[in-house]
């Protein structure tokens, strides 16, 4: 496998080394044909084998084994003519080499081996009495195959840990991501829950201060109005705490630390009560305990959106609500029932979407219709195992 740098700088680096690399090949096998063993001193014919055999190398990152194949073609038939043996030696290492730390190990022991075996063939058959220049040539390219054969395994290796260091950093980024998506959603829920649970006990509080200052002004009840005020005032209070405690969750970036108490089933009493002081009759019944506190908070939502719907879209001024919450089988029942003459929340807005999301925030489900008749039922299931 050819190693192909996609780099245009480096690229360029690698094209000017390549070619000082071949120039000194090139001059050590120059020096040493001159220099050394006169009686091997190539003539016309080795010289053009010698210096041809260097050329190949120009091109060992994209084409290793071609480029070998080319070295030893070109070198074989100079040493079969019993030129210098030492002069052309670097360029076949560079080529050896480069193959190595390119190639799969296996294709780099078979390459290297029917290239050894078929040289030194060679040299045995042009002098027999070669033996120690035959082992010291076998022991160089051993060395420089498996010298090659490290520093593809080292590449490799270095090259694995830089992928899993950015595969983790992805992963990191991206579950940074999906948390702040779903801190994001959580606070629209909880904002949701809280402003219009909040802003329709406001309406129909105001609605009966209203009514009763316009039903008959020349007899104010002053104490049905007074009350409805003090409803008001209570829900807004409430509100504002509620409200209160969301910011201080943004302002702390939305850790789940900086959430602060969840609301439980404890409170459900309160969200009874408001309903009843809109003018709705609400039968609550309560008999889970030892509920986990992510599945007490979303009974408690699910129930104050519940009784949102029933008490905006009842339709009629003796409304009744049935809210029951049980354990049985492993899981919290929540059961609340209207029988009110509207739709119950059937213009669904994001209040059944977002007890969707509260039911499967903890592994439950939730279902919700119009009854036969009149009247509007939703029912939760949620899951205790499993839920922290």
């Amino acid at each position: 496998m050819a190693v192909i740098n996609r780099d245009p700088r480096t690229a360029r680096h690698a094209r000017r080394n390549d070619l000082l690399l071949v120039l000194a090949t090139t001059a050590h096998a120059v020096v040493v044909a001159l220099v050394t063993d006169p009686a091997r001193r190539p003539d016309a014919l080795g010289w053009t084998l010698l210096l041809a055999g260097q050329v190949p190398n120009l091109w060992r990152r994209r084409h290793p084994l071609l480029v070998l194949a080319a070295v030893i073609g070109t070198l074989l038939p100079y040493h079969a003519l019993d030129y210098n043996h030492t002069a052309p030696v670097p360029a076949s290492y560079v080529a050896l080499y480069t193959v190595a730390v390119t190639c799969r190990p296996l294709w780099t022991l078979l390459t290297s081996g029917t290239a050894l075996a078929v040289a030194m063939s060679i040299m045995v058959f042009v002098n027999k009495h070669q033996a120690a220049e035959l082992l010291r040539i076998f022991g160089w390219v051993v060395a420089v195959v498996f010298a090659g054969i490290s520093l593809r395994s080292y590449r490799q290796y270095v090259a694995a840990i830089v992928e899993r260091a950015e595969r983790a950093e992805r992963t990191r980024e991206e579950e940074a991501r999906r948390r702040v998506a779903e801190e994001r959603l959580r606070i629209a829920r909880d904002l949701h829950d809280l402003l219009a649970h909040s802003i329709t006990l406001i309406g129909v509080q105001t609605s009966v201060a209203a009514h009763v200052l316009n039903a008959d002004p020349d007899r104010l009840d002053r104490a049905t109005v007074a009350k409805a005020l003090d409803d008001i005032a209570e829900t807004c209070r409430t509100a504002r705490g509620e409200l209160r405690t969301t910011l201080e969750v943004l302002r702390e970036h939305g850790t789940p630390d900086a959430r602060g108490p969840l609301p439980d089933l404890h409170a459900l009493d309160g969200l009874a009560e408001a309903a009843r002081a809109a003018g709705a009759e609400v039968d609550l019944s309560v008999s889970a305990k030892d509920v986990p506190p992510a599945v007490g908070a979303a009974a408690y939502r699910i129930v104050q959106e519940a009784l949102t719907n029933a008490v905006r879209h009842g339709g009629r001024d003796d409304l009744g609500i049935r809210v029951g919450v049980h354990t049985g089988q492993g899981a919290l029942r929540v059961t609340v029932t209207d029988d009110g003459a509207g739709s119950g929340g059937g213009n669904a807005g994001f209040g059944l979407v977002g007890m969707r999301e509260r039911a499967r925030s903890v592994g439950g489900t939730l279902d919700a219709g119009p009854l036969p008749g009149n009247g509007f039922e939703v029912t939760a299931v949620l899951p205790l195992q499993g839920a922290k």
